[in-house]
Formats: structure tokens, sequence, C-alpha cells
């Protein structure tokens, strides 16, 4: 029987001395390629299983933004129970993106792809988080037919972390309904009480801008009496800034800026 040649290649590299170069080199492609292989089989695979988590995930963080809203959830009346709809955001334009999933739509990843993404120039770049992707997803929550929340996702550079969280505004866009953080590496018992629910329960009813417009939220060195303002944080300055920026970032011209104008400004209908 004529031998295969592939085997015989297979015999003939065996039989070289474990000292051989050329050995050494092959056997590490050989084990790289399948590897390789295995990987990207293995993410194939594992992609809707992956996505079925995130969409979990985000639902789980809604529906906790929602419980920190008093009376945003109603689970004895299913009449008065909130509705979640979403849609993806053109963050340049302010309008609403057709023929995309937002619910499959990853903004992490969009960002971290150049051709999904831009570059924040140094000087605006308030949240530090170098580039943004071009579109965001945005959720509405309505009860009876009535918008009652619109939630952003928002995220920025803390003191030692990068914060992901969302901002909950209330349907006159100018005050804050909820603010949550749902992923931070912040200090233990310093800056991660930005995940405390007492600090979180202080910025319902925080105003967005002053009374010329101006965008002034933001945690205070402190205590405030200021109605754009929530008390600081002792001992966590620096996250308190990261997350005034992130706050200010997000609300401005190159966050969500112009969706929130074209929405207050009845062009766009949730």
């Amino acid at each position: 029987m004529v031998e295969l040649f592939p085997l015989r290649l297979w015999r003939r590299l065996l039989a070289l001395p474990n000292t051989s170069r050329l050995k050494a080199i092959i056997v590490v492609l050989l084990v790289s390629s399948i590897c390789a292989v295995f990987v990207s089989v293995t993410a194939v695979v594992l992609r809707p299983f992956h996505q079925a988590n995130l969409e979990a995930a985000r639902q789980a963080h809604i529906e906790t933004l929602l419980q920190s809203i008093p009376g945003a959830d109603s689970r004895g009346d299913d009449s008065a129970a909130p509705s979640v709809s979403t849609v993806l955001v053109d963050l340049v334009t302010g309008s609403i993106v057709e023929g995309l999933d937002p619910l499959g739509y990853d903004q992490r990843a969009a960002a971290a792809d150049f051709t999904t993404s831009i570059a924040i120039p140094d000087e605006a770049d308030i949240a530090g988080i170098g580039r943004r992707a071009k579109h965001a997803p945005v959720h509405f929550i309505r009860r009876r037919s009535e918008l009652e929340l619109v939630i952003l996702p928002v995220r920025g550079a803390g003191y030692q972390s990068m914060l992901y969280g969302y901002l909950a505004l209330k349907p006159d866009l100018k005050s804050v309904a909820a603010l949550t953080f749902y992923e931070q590496a912040e200090t233990p018992g310093l800056g991660d009480r930005i995940t405390d629910p007492a600090w979180l329960s202080k910025w319902p009813g925080t105003r967005i801008a002053d009374e010329e417009g101006n965008l002034r939220i933001a945690v205070a060195q402190g205590q405030t009496k200021r109605s754009y303002e929530v008390d600081g944080i002792s001992g966590a300055t620096r996250t308190g800034n990261g997350v005034t920026n992130l706050l200010r970032f997000w609300l401005g011209d190159l966050g969500f800026g112009p969706f929130l104008k074209r929405l207050a400004a009845g062009e766009i209908k949730p």
C-alpha cells in the first residue's frame, strides 16, 4: 500500500530530535493553528449565548434602575406596569437610526472599532474615553402610553477604573429621575460608594442645567444646596469628578445633546 504523503511527512517530523529547531518551529505553528481554530469555532458557537446574557444583564440593570425610582416599578398592577422600548441614536445628528437592531448593538465593541467610532479631541474628552461609538441605544419607559423616563447609557473614567452606568431623565429632559452604576472598580469603601443606594438616592430631582440653560450637573466638593449638584462622597473627590465629567460629556454636544434637543423640540416621537 502506498503511504500517504502527509503521513510520511508527519513521521519524518517525529523522527527529528527534540533539539531540532525546525521541529520546534513546526510544532509551535501547528499548536497555534489548532488553538486559533478552536477559539474561532468556540466564539461563533457561543455568540448567541453571549448576546443573550448581555441582553439579560441590560434588562436587569434597567429593572434595578426602575426599582430605585418611587412608583416606577408597579409589579402589583399590570395595567400600570412600565413598558420598555429601545431605539438606536446617531450621536452626531441626534436622529434615530433605522435598519440596525438596537438591542443587539454592542456599544463597547463599536467604540473600539475605528470604522464604527470617532476619536474625541483631547480638549473635549472630559470623560476620558478616548473614542466614542457613532451610535448609542436609548431606552424609553412608558406607562399607559405616556412617556415616563428616558434612559441613557453613560461611561467615563473614574479614579481607578472606567465607570459604566445608566442615567434616567424625567420626561421634561431637564432633571434626573435616577442614576446607577453597574460596573466599576473604584477604591473599596471610598470611590465604590457611587453604587451605594443611599448616595444614588440623592440624584432624583437634580437639575441638569442652571436657569440660563448652561450644563451644570455635578458632584459637589462636599455638601451643596444647588439644584444641579449632589453631595460629594468624603474621600472620593476624584471619583466624584469622574461622575461629573461623564455626565456632562454624555449630556453635551458630543454625547446625547443633539438627540435630547430634537426630542425636546418634538422632532422625535418616543
